[in-house]
């Protein structure tokens, strides 16, 4: 299983960061050991300070595929979740100004977060979603995957260009804007089409 992640896919959220608008989608991995546990809290690491959550829409692979035309993409997953990308910011900044790679501040143990599986075929378009994260109670973001620069079926395609999929590979999507600082004793949750996905407290 891999994690294969997508970054700056809402123009929103490219703006808050004062990023660059890409080309084409950044991609990134995760390794399998970031996936954060069921049912476990987060426990914020010593080497950051700045630990953000970044919610996003997932989809898994189903089947092997390789170089696949996006008309096909479909074919190739029929569960999708939401989850969240924590990011250690503080420690990507430093990384992004030596031109190194991210992973430091992606991969780390814990690091993704994984809903539940739903079947796709419970909403009449996966381009047509909405999700939320509420912190505490309070909702914090809040995306619409009609607003995705690139598409689900569109990513699978350019992904699967330099990385063979494989069956239960997870594919994150990008967030959109609002992301934001973790705390202690912080409460997360989030919810798809307004049906709770995930909850978990940090630590």
């Amino acid at each position: 299983m891999k994690i294969v992640c997508i970054g700056r896919n809402y123009a929103a959220h490219i703006a808050e960061l004062s990023n660059e608008r890409p080309e084409d989608p950044v991609v990134f991995i995760k390794p399998d050991s970031a996936v954060l546990p069921k049912e476990q809290d987060f426990f914020i690491p010593e080497f950051s300070q700045e630990i953000h959550y970044e919610v996003e829409l997932l989809v898994r692979i189903k089947k092997v595929g390789k170089h696949i035309n996006p008309r096909f993409a479909h074919k190739y997953y029929e569960e999708i979740s939401l989850g969240i990308d924590f990011t250690a910011r503080d420690l990507q900044g430093k990384l992004k100004e030596k031109g190194l790679p991210w992973e430091k501040a992606k991969g780390f143990d814990g690091a993704a977060v994984i809903g539940k599986w739903v079947p796709k075929t419970k909403y009449r378009d996966i381009d047509d979603l909405h999700f939320s994260l509420s912190k505490n109670g309070v909702q914090v973001q809040q995306g619409h995957t009609a607003n995705m620069l690139w598409k689900v079926d569109e990513l699978i395609g350019y992904v699967s260009t330099f990385f063979t999929l494989k069956k239960g590979d997870v594919l994150f999507t990008g967030t959109p804007a609002g992301v934001g600082k973790i705390q202690a004793n912080d409460y997360l949750s989030g919810t798809l089409e307004d049906e709770e996905m995930f909850s978990l407290k940090i630590q």
